[in-house]
């Protein structure tokens, strides 16, 4: 169980979550679990760090088909997780993520910051 009793709220930034519902339903629910596990304050087995945008976010990777999914989220701005962005991988250059996501990303990242900022 969890650090805390306390469940965190889900904040969607930008399309992340019509993104998501535009997934396979088999995917969706691999992230609404893997959402609810940090909701808690786990770490979602299928979770790792997202490098480059800042600290506590994480990419949820989903394989389905011969498709991936990733939906990247922040657990360390406020009381909040942030989805910061969701989509279906189609990188050219194998597991790297295209620089114009990696954009997005860092973009909704710090507009999630100031967010948090104004709730306090």
């Amino acid at each position: 169980m969890s650090k805390n009793n306390k469940i965190k709220s889900v904040v969607w930034m930008g399309d992340s979550l019509k993104q998501v519902k535009s997934f396979p339903e088999e995917v969706r629910r691999d992230i609404g679990s893997s959402l609810y596990d940090a909701q808690l304050g786990d770490k979602p087995g299928n979770a790792k760090p997202f490098k480059g945008v800042g600290s506590g976010v994480f990419e949820i990777v989903t394989r389905f088909n011969s498709d991936t999914y990733r939906t990247v989220y922040a657990v360390q701005i406020g009381n909040c997780i942030y989805v910061l962005h969701a989509f279906q991988k189609k990188s050219p250059k194998g597991i790297k993520t295209a620089q114009k996501d990696v954009d997005l990303i860092k973009k909704r990242y710090k507009i999630a910051v100031e967010q948090s900022k104004e709730k306090k």
